[in-house]
Formats: structure tokens, C-alpha cells, sequence
């Protein structure tokens, strides 16, 4: 008996083996879409380029669990087989806070009750702000194998070098705790600026670290070079030294140069509350000005070279 194809059997054997019909429908279609090319282009426009830098920075934000990670690895990473572990860069800031401040207490005619505070919480946030800027200028290039291997937020990378000097500042602090408990200072109601204060800090850092990582990443003479400015930052700074001893020695125009200082304000806007003194409004118009302008260029030239950051590394 031969089997009987129906009209379901022809359904099935057409979706198999379509009619000359539909083959030449499907024949004419596709020859109509490959007739229009496909252009493959990077946005050269400045909004495309702007949009995919903020869109950078939200999947950093997203990634937060990752740079959290990744610091805290660093970290063991670096004091791996150490008993301390990063304690000992503390003991290291406590043992040279106590050698110098004892020495040049009596060089500058300073109380040691009030010198010692002083360059306590100095030296901790200036190490901070070194070590930000060092690594930050490396940041990208010391991450070229992940940023080649992997599709991922640049941005993370600066996040991740601000995180993990977060994380050495607060091992930091322990060594402006003792300090207090041996020499307490007088607070006041100031000391709730802190809280901006640091939030500021945050914000710079990580627009410093973008910022030197960027322009490190293609001229590979910017982290020594950066090394040498803080060096002489270091000295024409506030941080060994108060800028009243200027005042009793009557350098009207020094005081004027140090207060125009960028770092002066960022550190005189943590240092002052922790010793006791009122806000200094000069010191955060100071701040708040180069602040703006720090986050403003390190945005604008991340806009500019975010698409060239792999080339370069």
C-alpha cells in the first residue's frame, strides 16, 4: 500500500526544501541587503565620546565589589609572608613623626604639645596624597595585561589605586590616635566638616589618579617626573612647618604664595578641624577652585583618550 502525502506531509517537506517561489523571494532579499554597505566607525563626535565616558564611569560604580577586591589583593599581594602586613608603614610614620617632631620642635622654637599634633596628621595626609599621585601615574600601564585581556571600565583601575591608599590611610590614622591620647587636642564643632572634607578628598583623588594615569600611559617619562614636583612640593608645603611661623617673622608675601598652594587648602581643610581650629574659608575656596578644575580636565582629556588607553598601554 503507498503511503498517501497529505496536505500536513507538504507542509513539512516545504519547510525543508522551500518552493522556487519563496526561494526566489528570499534570493531577491538578500541580495537587496547586501547590496547596502555596512560601515564599521568609531563616534568621532563629542557627544559619542562624552556618553561613552560617563557610561564608563557608571559601570566603575557598578563594579564597586571588584575594586574592593582587587585593592584588598593588592594589599596582601604587597605584604605577603610580612607579620605586620601594612602596619608596617604605620610603625614606620610613627617612628619618624617621633624622631623629627622632637628634633625640629626645638629647631623651630615650637611646644612640642602643639608642634607634634601638627605634624602627626601632616605627614599622614601628605603620605597619602604621595603615594595617590605615584601609583596613580602608573595605574593604567601597571594594568596593561587586564585591560588587554578583558573588556572592562577603565575607570576601574584609578578607582582601585584610590581604594587601596583609603584602606593604607586608615592604618594610617592609628598614629594620629596615639598622638591625641598623649597631646589631646581641643575640638570643636568644626570637626563635622570632616565629613565633607574627606568626601572631597575622595573625589580628588580619584580625578588625580585618572588624570596622571592618562597622560602616564602615553609618556612613560610622567611618573619620574611626578616624583620630582612632590618632592619639592613636599618642602614649600605647610606639612614640616606652620605657616604662622611665616607670620612671626613677618613674610607677608610667602604666607600669600602658601596659601595660593593647591595642596594647602586640601590639607588645611582636614587639619585644621582635628586640631581644634575654626574652618578656614580661604582654605576651602582654595580647594573647592583647584578641585573644580582638577575634575573638570581629568574628565575632558578622559573623554579625549578613553578609546586609545589599550593602544597606549
Amino acid at each position: 500500500m503507498k503511503p498517501r502525502f497529505g496536505s500536513a506531509n507538504r507542509q513539512h517537506m516545504n519547510m525543508l526544501v522551500p518552493d522556487s517561489g519563496q526561494a526566489e523571494a528570499g534570493l531577491v532579499r538578500s541580495a537587496r541587503s547586501s547590496s547596502q554597505p555596512v560601515i564599521i566607525a568609531a563616534s568621532h563626535s563629542w557627544g559619542g565620546r562624552a556618553a561613552s565616558a560617563v557610561q564608563d564611569l557608571r559601570e566603575s560604580l557598578r563594579l564597586w565589589p571588584l575594586v574592593w577586591t582587587l585593592s584588598l589583593f593588592d594589599i596582601r599581594l604587597r605584604y605577603r609572608g610580612s607579620l605586620l602586613g601594612p602596619f608596617w608603614l604605620t610603625m614606620s610614620t610613627a617612628v619618624m613623626i617621633g624622631a623629627i617632631g622632637f628634633v625640629y620642635s626645638r629647631l623651630f622654637h615650637q611646644d612640642v604639645a602643639a608642634y607634634l599634633p601638627f605634624l602627626a596628621v601632616s605627614l599622614v595626609l601628605w603620605n597619602f596624597i604621595n603615594m595617590i599621585t605615584a601609583e596613580g601615574a602608573t595605574c593604567f600601564s601597571a594594568s596593561a595585561d587586564m585591560i588587554r585581556s578583558q573588556r572592562m571600565a577603565h575607570t576601574v583601575h584609578p578607582a582601585r589605586v584610590v581604594v587601596r591608599n583609603l584602606l593604607v590611610l586608615a592604618h594610617n590614622l592609628a598614629v594620629i590616635v596615639v598622638v591625641f591620647i598623649i597631646y589631646p587636642p581641643h575640638l570643636t564643632w568644626s570637626l563635622l566638616s570632616e565629613l565633607p572634607a574627606l568626601a572631597l578628598w575622595a573625589l580628588d583623588a580619584s580625578a588625580v589618579a585618572l588624570l596622571l594615569g592618562l597622560v602616564g600611559a602615553r609618556y612613560r617619562d610622567v611618573p619620574p617626573i611626578v616624583g620630582s614636583v612632590m618632592q619639592i612640593a613636599f618642602y614649600v608645603t605647610p606639612i614640616m612647618w606652620s605657616p604662622a611661623m611665616l607670620m612671626n617673622r613677618g613674610l607677608g608675601l610667602s604666607l600669600a604664595l602658601i596659601k595660593m598652594n593647591p595642596f594647602y587648602g586640601l590639607l588645611q581643610i582636614v587639619r585644621g578641624p582635628l586640631l581644634g581650629q575654626p574652618v578656614d574659608a580661604s582654605a576651602w575656596t582654595n580647594a573647592l577652585c583647584y578641585s573644580v578644575f582638577l575634575v573638570l580636565m581629568s574628565f575632558l582629556l578622559f573623554v579625549r583618550a578613553r578609546p586609545r588607553i589599550p593602544y597606549w598601554v
